[in-house]
């Protein structure tokens, strides 16, 4: 999401360089007027002015990107330091409790339990930063072991029912049979999980999410998870898998994240000579996120 000052600032840069490549365009078709016999100079004359129009080119597009990017970056330490300061506040909050006040057994238990899923949640979200990290250095290779994908997925899809509290039927899971692949456990096991969690971020009050595992084209192993939510519109479907990237909308404002859930799967993905992409009829819609790795024979 781009604010109105960084708006201002892109419009003013393309501006800019749009305006400068006019002025030296009439400057050198004047100057080509008033010097048409020079054939030597008018050949110079072209490669420097190509180079200069590149240069004005290549510039702009350089700042809008670093606006962008910074855009990005500011989102994102704003998104985690949310998501940091409402669980700390949660903790706190129910530790002072227990200090100041008797509490009888029950409320105890009930109040370590929302303690304990607090700290999961900031672990998970710890993970997830520390893990960017790590898919993003070229250093660090994936500890490869065959694999069954439809039995990694059905892991997944338990741990997500636990930990979201997802009514019966809720999350649906239809596994495709023994799917081999050769793959890092911990790294394919965080896509699809991101995947699924995502899906229940995004479906709203009602939640019907179905999971299918399967082979495709006798060379990949697929996992493709449906949610019924908010839906994707067309222009967004590609930008979704980048870092700090976040939908813009009136309900995606109200699903907390740090936008590297998709990052990550995309990542995996590719690290593992798979792919990993995004389908939706538009907003209010639904949509299906779909990873693909190569089957080990």
């Amino acid at each position: 999401m781009v604010g109105p000052g960084r708006r201002k600032s892109i419009a003013f840069f393309i501006s800019l360089g749009a305006g400068l490549i006019l002025v030296i365009i009439l400057l050198y078709v004047g100057w080509v007027l008033l010097n048409w016999r020079t054939g030597i100079l008018l050949f110079l004359g072209v490669v420097i002015v190509a180079t200069v129009i590149a240069g004005i080119v290549l510039n702009t597009i350089f700042l809008v990107h670093e606006i962008r990017r910074n855009e990005q970056h500011d989102a994102f330490i704003n998104a985690v330091t949310h998501e940091l300061k409402t669980p700390v506040a949660s903790i706190r909050l129910y530790i002072e409790t227990l200090q100041t006040r008797a509490v009888d057994e029950e409320k105890r238990k009930e109040f370590y339990g929302i303690m304990l899923a607090d700290s999961d949640r900031l672990l998970g979200m710890i993970e997830q930063i520390l893990r960017t990290g790590r898919l993003g250095s070229a250093s660090r290779k994936p500890n490869l072991a065959p694999l069954n994908l439809s039995e990694v997925v059905g892991e997944c899809v338990e741990r997500a029912a636990v930990q979201h509290k997802a009514p019966t039927g809720a999350i649906e899971y239809q596994p495709g049979g023994v799917l081999p692949i050769r793959a890092d456990y911990d790294e394919v096991r965080a896509a699809v999980s991101n995947l699924i969690d995502n899906a229940v971020k995004y479906s709203g009050s009602e939640m019907k999410i179905e999971v299918e595992s399967g082979e495709r084209m006798g060379k990949f192993a697929e996992v493709r998870v449906r949610d019924h939510g908010a839906g994707i519109p067309q222009s967004e479907l590609k930008r979704i898998f980048k870092r700090f990237y976040r939908i813009t909308g009136p309900h995606a404002t109200r699903v907390k994240g740090t936008g590297l859930g998709l990052y990550i799967v995309r990542s995996v993905a590719k690290r593992h000579s798979g792919r990993a992409w995004a389908e939706s009829a538009g907003p209010g819609k639904g949509s299906t996120f779909v990873v693909q790795f190569p089957i080990a024979r």
